[in-house]
């Protein structure tokens, strides 16, 4: 797979006007409003006449559990500054406290960022969309059932699940100056996600992403990391991203790429130590956007307001391949940008601690682990996607705000012409062996062996009480139903497990719930026309 010229695309942009109003608390390094910089930095260059700008849905409990446990869910959803002294043993054990504080309308702001990545997958899924931008996402620090890193919500996680139900393999890309932990976590035992973290490494949080660390059982050797040093300059970070990149996409071959875009690897960061400049992270970008694949690309770190608001500004032109000019245009908080009023973000003088013998010994030994352990992309049987449930709609004002649609309650009601049960009535009946036959059946490949067919039926069965179990790990395991004898050959695969004509249906998704929670997610914001929210 190589990067090449790319045609036009059709570009999505999710975009809340209440995320800005949000606070972390006087004092912190976090600031939300830094989307809200963006956003307006976007309407003041016009950059947004070129894009389908979208307001992303709140999303629900059931799908934040998705990935993400009940107890934990239900204590964000509760919590507040007024009553956090009653839980106080859930503070500690869920890890919030000074780097994740509680704060007024915590939960909701996780619901609108995680919102947007899950309806930006939603976008790609269905093909409206190239590329889908969330500059709110990219909380990459969040675990299963504890906040991290000024995050508390996993949105790239919950959006990569949402990709795996009509893609075979999903690649996932960090610039972020932390490592993308959260993430690396949650697919560590997969093969139909991988990792890819390019990360400062030494006694900086979080403290993982050695270049050791690389993934556990089907997932061994799908998790790369690159510690890096202090002041890495653009030459240098060119110099291994480039190549490792083109590598994994020759290797994995992904048929989707969702991009953290973290802008606290700046030169000038306040709480960086990297020496980029704004071309040197925007080319990142670039060169993935060659690749022509459907691209999810995410906001995350970034400290220093004004910086970050200059580099998704640029990287969203990069993004329309649309030439903007350096002087920033007139707009709400033109003051931010003094003295030189200007998009430009240069390096300093910082010494590059990172010599030319350290990047290339560590980008040899990735490349050379990349040849020798990934010879083939992994291959899995596709399904019938699950529906579709629209609820965008052109006009917000024929919206009733008191009316909630809430599609797994409508979905609950639908039944087949000649059912006899009513939804209270009908008995509990547990699945089979024959049940499992005939689910597996009308999806085996012509011309597969015998042991392959079985192969699928064990997967079958795997798939069921991994989504009885609810577990990450377990229920990704287990939509891989087929994996082709001999994977280092393409000519063997059905040509059915292509992922550009396959893609996966509700009960093979990464969620125990029912069939309509994921189909809501397609449906997934208030389109916004006429006027651009501000």
């Amino acid at each position: 797979m190589s990067a090449g010229p790319s045609s036009k695309k059709k570009i999505c942009y999710y975009y809340h006007e209440d995320i800005g109003n949000f606070s972390y608390g006087q004092g912190h390094p976090m600031k939300p409003h830094r989307i809200r910089m963006t956003h307006n930095l976007l309407l003041n260059y016009g950059l947004y006449k070129e894009l389908q700008i979208y307001r992303p849905r709140a999303v629900t409990d059931t799908e934040i559990s998705q990935f993400h446990s009940d107890d934990y869910v239900d204590f964000l959803n509760h919590v507040t500054p007024n009553n956090m002294h009653e839980y106080q043993t859930q503070l500690s054990r869920f890890n919030v406290g000074e780097d994740c504080p509680v704060f007024d309308g915590l939960y909701k702001y996780c619901q609108l960022s995680t919102g947007g990545s899950v309806c930006a997958a939603a976008k790609l899924n269905s093909g409206e969309s190239d590329i889908a931008i969330n500059w709110a996402g990219g909380l990459h620090h969040a675990k299963k059932s504890e906040a991290s890193g000024f995050c508390y919500i996993n949105d790239i996680v919950l959006g990569i699940l949402e990709l795996l139900k009509y893609h075979q393999r999903v690649l996932y890309v960090d610039i972020d100056i932390h490592h993308g932990d959260g993430v690396e976590e949650a697919f560590y035992t997969t093969d139909r996600v991988m990792c890819v973290s390019f990360h400062k490494f030494g006694e900086y949080f979080p403290g993982t992403g050695d270049v050791r660390d690389v993934g556990a059982g089907k997932g061994k050797h799908y998790s790369v990391n690159f510690p890096l040093r202090d002041g890495v300059d653009d030459v240098s970070y060119e110099s291994i991203f480039k190549p490792i990149i083109q590598k994994v996409m020759d290797c994995f071959r992904p048929d989707a790429v969702v991009m953290q875009c973290g802008a606290d690897s700046l030169a000038g960061d306040r709480l960086g130590c990297f020496n980029l400049s704004l071309k040197g992270h925007a080319d990142c970008v670039e060169f993935v956007k060659r690749f022509n694949l459907p691209l999810m690309v995410l906001g995350g770190g970034g400290y220093t307001v004004r910086n970050v608001a200059r580099c998704w500004a640029y990287e969203t032109a990069i993004l329309l391949e649309k030439d903007i000019p350096d002087s920033i245009p007139f707009n709400d908080y033109f003051e931010y940008y003094s003295p030189e009023y200007s998009l430009s973000i240069n390096p300093t003088n910082q010494d590059n601690l990172n010599t030319k013998d350290y990047l290339e010994r560590y980008r040899d030994k990735i490349l050379d682990n990349l040849s020798h352990c990934l010879d083939h992309a992994p291959s899995v049987q596709m399904r019938m996607p699950p529906p579709r449930h629209s609820m965008e709609s052109d006009d917000e004002d024929d919206d009733d705000p008191d009316a909630r649609f809430i599609v797994r309650e409508s979905d609950a009601h639908i039944e087949h012409e000649a059912e006899l049960y009513t939804p209270d009535d009908r008995p509990e009946r547990h699945q089979t062996e024959d049940d499992v036959d005939s689910f597996i059946t009308p999806m085996i490949v012509p011309g597969i062996t015998a042991g392959a067919a079985a192969a699928q039926r064990a997967a079958a069965a795997r798939m069921a009480a991994a989504a009885e179990s609810g577990t990450i790990e377990e229920t990704v395991d287990a939509m891989t139903t087929l994996t082709v004898k001999d994977k280092g050959k393409d000519e063997d695969r059905p040509d059915s497990v292509s992922s550009s004509s396959s893609s996966f249906s509700s009960s093979s998704s990464s969620s125990s719930s029912p069939s309509s929670s994921s189909s809501s997610s397609a449906s997934s914001a208030s389109v916004v026309t006429g006027s651009l929210p501000m």
